[in-house]
């Protein structure tokens, strides 16, 4: 990750993270190797693609990439913004009030499946949701229930199909309110969690028997917000805590420990343990202090709960400077053994049991490539972390263009199964899903 505050806006207008301005359909794929016929359904993958020169890059315009794959093909491809109703409004929609509609939005962070409903997600705004071929329906707000923002990180259970997720920054308060929908898709849960000022919260964790809020020192600075700059900056006095709050008392008391002041864009995993739980992320020791500058690169870390005692042991679990972690999605709120992470030209695999680390490099020394964050698709049945494959938009400086790069999940190091060749490429963006069918 890099922020635009500390180098010249241009710098994110060049390269792959260009924006590129055309929304494109293409049919039957060029293939390099063989797609596993096991395959079947879409992977989709959002992130910024500004259309106006100047401002951050973390707000430009939401653009998802698509590919369809089936019969071990790759039957298609497509790009296209998500069409919210502030796409072509300059300076958003906002209510009589005054106040910023939650409907506008850039949607550019993230897209998933609950229910049957895909929905492209940004923390500012209501979710949106789109088709599979990638047409946006509209905002959604679960039946007219959800009144606040939703984070571009919810967490689906597998064991219930429960999504959880949160929302922050409302001005008027509360700060941060938690939610719940159940395996249908209702909204069923919804109760405030205080923390003492607009902090930036932009991930959490689940087990099987507990949320975990990060109430973290990054929080909302209004001079950072009148510059036109990312409106979030480090607060030395503000402290951090971890909250956890019972999933079978949702609106019990959230209990908070105190962590070292750090700051966390992506949790890892977390699952409950005999004395508590334990939280796995990839942390900075600060971010945006002054100028908005990321500064010290992220690696994983671990907080180890013990609820009884009500005290937090940290760890460092690697050195690597990382971002993005997958684990296997069917593993969220238990034990896995296995995350991928983005590094510089690499995707590395880290043995969370083991602590050992397997890196599959793009490119050459000379001109490596750049891969975005890569997804576990498991093998039909298999309950093994090692059977399935992993999917990843990948850059390739040398011809200017992208792949859709799909990894054998027991060869991680080995050269990919396939690589499908993309008919433009596929700017840096944030986060994607797998959609089976």
């Amino acid at each position: 990750m890099t922020d635009t505050d500390s180098a010249p806006v241009d710098v994110f207008r060049t390269g792959n993270y260009a924006p590129v301005p055309e929304e494109l359909t293409a049919f039957d794929l060029p293939v390099e190797g063989a797609i596993p016929t096991e395959l079947l359904g879409w992977y989709l993958r959002n992130g910024p693609n500004p259309r106006a020169e100047g401002g951050h890059w973390f707000t430009g315009d939401g653009m998802v990439h698509g590919v369809r794959i089936e019969g071990g093909r790759a039957a298609w491809y497509r790009n296209r913004w998500v069409r919210t109703e502030s796409f072509d409004e300059p300076f958003g929609v906002y209510n009589p009030d005054g106040t910023r509609n939650l409907r506008s939005s850039v949607a550019n962070t993230h897209v998933v499946n609950h229910a049957g409903k895909t929905l492209a997600l940004v923390e500012s705004s209501l979710p949106y949701e789109i088709t599979n071929d990638l047409q946006t329906v509209g905002a959604y707000d679960f039946g007219g229930k959800l009144v606040d923002a939703m984070t571009a990180h919810p967490k689906i259970c597998p064991t219930t199909g429960e999504m959880h997720f949160f929302g922050y920054g409302n001005l008027l308060g509360p700060n941060v309110t938690y939610h719940r929908a159940d395996a249908t898709g209702a909204l069923v849960i919804d109760r405030p969690v205080d923390v003492p000022a607009m902090t930036m919260m932009h991930d959490f964790a689940l087990t099987a028997n507990h949320v975990v809020f990060m109430d973290l020192p990054v929080v909302f600075n209004l001079e950072a917000a009148m510059r036109g700059t990312m409106p979030f900056r480090w607060e030395d006095d503000y402290g951090a805590r971890l909250g956890v709050l019972r999933r079978d008392d949702p609106f019990g008391e959230v209990r908070w420990l105190e962590i070292e002041p750090c700051y966390v864009f992506h949790v890892v995993n977390a699952y409950d343990t005999d004395d508590g739980l334990l939280l796995q992320a990839v942390r900075y020791p600060e971010l945006w202090r002054e100028d908005g500058g990321f500064g010290p690169k992220a690696v994983m870390w671990a907080w180890r709960i013990d609820m009884a005692r009500g005290t937090v042991t940290e760890a460092q679990l690697d050195d690597r400077a990382v971002e993005f972690p997958r684990i296997d999605d069917r593993l969220v709120t238990l034990p896995a053994r296995y995350a991928v992470t983005v590094a510089d030209a690499s995707l590395i695999r880290h043995d969370l049991d083991s602590g050992a680390t397997q890196e599959h490099r793009f490119g050459t020394d000379a001109s490596p490539g750049g891969p975005g964050e890569a997804v576990f698709v498991p093998a039909d049945g298999a309950p093994d972390e090692s059977s399935g494959w992993y999917l990843a938009y990948v850059y390739d400086p040398v011809r200017d263009g992208s792949d859709l790069v799909i990894i054998d999940a027991s060869d991680f190091t080995g050269s990919p199964v396939a690589r499908i060749a993309l008919p433009q490429r596929v700017p840096y963006g944030f986060h994607g899903n797998w959609i089976p069918g």
